[in-house]
């Protein structure tokens, strides 16, 4: 099975068992710690028969920095939303599983298991043509970072609200959103599947300042990201700049 393959493979097998969970907890906070954790296992199980000379960094496991002396890292985020996950009539959320190789997330694939679908980096998702009207800029349903309200002057955006990083970045495939940028914090398992899948589809990925997102590092902190149709990024990086953000 190619590496393509089994990211795609396990992020639909990890989504069929938060499925299958989601049900039979009804206190949300046990439903999400549970989710989280057999999520994870199961990821953590599966690669180390199919991949056992990779390293890995999971966001529910404790960091083995052994990882920096491998070329090849499997970044995975169990549940991604998990906020979402655990109100049961929303379907933002989704599994992460990425490999990163020499810091370049080049293999991922995302699950977003309540919309029944699965994207991955080959066969690579295309991208729709653009119906006119305002730009969308997809933005956290909880937390919209600071550059939220420069960004939907700058561009005159519509703002779409939402959940996941997975989610918010796949709806730039499903044309539901144009622009993905986020400032707020987060960490490499929140954005390498998602970058890796928006890449392969041919939409703009970069740090805010336009710079590449480098995967591995000791730092496990990734805390900014810009995901866009293409036509977009020149204008946003200059917004992230002209605000300080970048």
């Amino acid at each position: 099975m190619t590496d393509h393959a089994l990211a795609a493979a396990l992020a639909e097998e990890a989504g069929r068992l938060l499925l299958e969970l989601r049900p039979t907890i009804a206190d949300p906070a046990e439903l999400k710690a549970a989710g989280d954790a057999r999520s994870n296992e199961l990821l953590l199980e599966r690669l180390a028969t199919e991949r056992p000379d990779d390293a890995v960094l999971s966001e529910e496991s404790a960091d083995d920095l052994t990882r920096l002396d491998h070329s090849r890292v499997w970044i995975v985020d169990p549940l991604d939303g998990t906020r979402e996950y655990g109100e049961v009539e929303r379907d933002d959320w989704a599994v992460h599983v990425a490999l990163a190789i020499d810091g370049v997330a080049a293999v991922g694939a995302v699950a977003l298991p309540a919309q029944g679908v699965t994207y991955a980096t080959a066969p690579a998702p295309s991208v729709p043509g653009r119906a006119e009207g305002a730009p969308r800029l997809v933005v956290s349903r909880t937390r919209p970072p600071a550059i939220t309200a420069a960004l939907e002057r700058a561009l005159g955006a519509e703002l779409v609200p939402m959940g996941s990083a997975g989610a918010k970045t796949m709806a730039i495939i499903q044309d539901r959103a144009d622009v993905y940028a986020h400032a707020g914090g987060q960490y490499q398992w929140d954005s390498a599947a998602p970058v890796a899948v928006a890449a392969a589809a041919g939409l703009h990925v970069s740090r805010l300042d336009g710079s590449p997102l480098v995967y591995n590092a000791a730092e496990r902190s990734l805390p900014d990201l810009l995901v866009c149709r293409p036509e977009f990024a020149d204008r946003v990086i200059q917004v992230a700049h002209e605000v300080g953000v970048a």
